[in-house]
């Protein structure tokens, strides 16, 4: 994160009762980039966006903008600007008038042409008459972003923002906020239960869970090099495989198998999760070294194909592999070997794999 940060949390923490929601997350969001929180149902993302925005207060914890504490101002002077999952649109007036509904400073031709320019800025060119319900889901959404972007805000947080559209649209309107963003290089912070959008969009992935930042990074490291087997397992595919240490350079599956790793940092004998992404696992000829195990399963994905091999021995575990559509794969049922790269074999020192 080389970019000044477009503000600072420190300790924030915020409680319902005897709850606790966020519990004293430390963030920076870099100026002028994409920054997605991403996490399971009830980690506090869509909270710490609240507290953020002004629209829940902290219970400790402070909020900074250029080293001035923001905690107790209300949502209007915070320099923010907010889009909302259900876009809350009002029905009754025109687009025009929508996007024009927290502008300041600007009346009459300039109003209008502000309004014009919003407008043609979200794609939505001509429409300004229009109201909300003659429109589509996603065309509502661009009418709520131009409404957010027209406060002028430094900072844009969307809580979600695509989640009530049709996967295609979601796909094209999403690809429209980054080339958005980036072409006004306002600071944005999106909430999203989507790993594979929030890997498409951010610059800055930020993983929370109960209420914590487990991880933040950009999309590539915290992918490539998660900090955990809960991150390795909730942002995109990964195969957790229980094992222990046998010395520096080997592991023991559950299952009795022994695989190369680079276990030097660990005791022999520790139990570690082994993590490796389905895409980097390879098919290997039955005559080979590896692992072996039986075809059980495939899923078609369009551009791929991902396979099930279930390990030989008594754990039963399963390891994913992703193909291409056109490859040549094993049929369910087939004894097959994998070979497991030890360069993308990633070692855990627990065996709690929950996510």
């Amino acid at each position: 994160m080389s970019a000044a940060p477009a503000f600072h949390v420190h300790g924030l923490t915020k409680r319902f009762g005897g709850a606790v929601a966020v519990d004293q997350v430390d963030l920076a969001a870099p100026e002028g980039q994409f920054t997605c929180l991403v996490g399971p149902s009830g980690c506090g993302k869509t909270t710490l966006l609240r507290l953020l925005m002004g629209l829940e207060p902290p219970t400790a914890g402070r909020i900074e903008i250029n080293g001035q504490d923001i905690s107790g101002l209300p949502p209007a002077r915070r320099g923010m600007g907010m889009v909302f999952q259900s876009y809350a649109l009002f029905p009754n007036m025109r687009v025009a008038d929508n996007v024009a509904f927290g502008m300041k400073g600007a009346r009459g031709r300039e109003r209008a042409r502000r309004v014009e320019g919003l407008l043609e800025t979200v794609g939505l060119t001509g429409l300004g008459r229009r109201f909300p319900g003659q429109l589509s889901g996603g065309q509502q959404q661009r009418v709520a972003i131009a409404r957010a972007l027209a406060v002028e805000p430094r900072i844009l947080l969307l809580d979600e923002p695509l989640a009530a559209l049709d996967p295609q649209i979601r796909e094209q309107l999403r690809g429209e906020l980054k080339s958005l963003q980036r072409r006004l290089g306002v600071t944005m912070v999106m909430v999203t239960h989507d790993q594979a959008e929030a890997l498409a969009v951010a610059d800055v992935i930020v993983v929370m869970r109960d209420g914590r930042v487990e991880q933040a990074g950009a999309p590539e490291a915290v992918y490539g090099a998660p900090c955990s087997p809960f991150v390795a397992g909730f942002l995109g595919a990964a195969n957790l495989l229980r094992a222990e240490v046998v010395d520096g350079g080997t592991i023991r599956l559950a299952g009795g198998q022994i695989l190369p790793a680079a276990a030097a940092a660990l005791a022999p004998g520790a139990r570690v999760t082994a993590a490796i992404r389905p895409e980097r696992v390879r098919l290997a000829a039955v005559s080979a070294p590896g692992l072996g195990g039986r075809m059980v399963g495939a899923v078609f994905g369009g551009a791929g194909v991902r396979l099930e091999v279930r390990l030989d021995g008594d754990s039963a575990e399963t390891v994913m592999v992703d193909v291409s559509a056109d490859a040549r794969r094993p049929s369910p049922g087939d004894l097959v070997r994998l070979d497991l790269p030890a360069d993308h074999l990633r070692l855990f020192a627990s065996a709690d794999i929950g996510a």
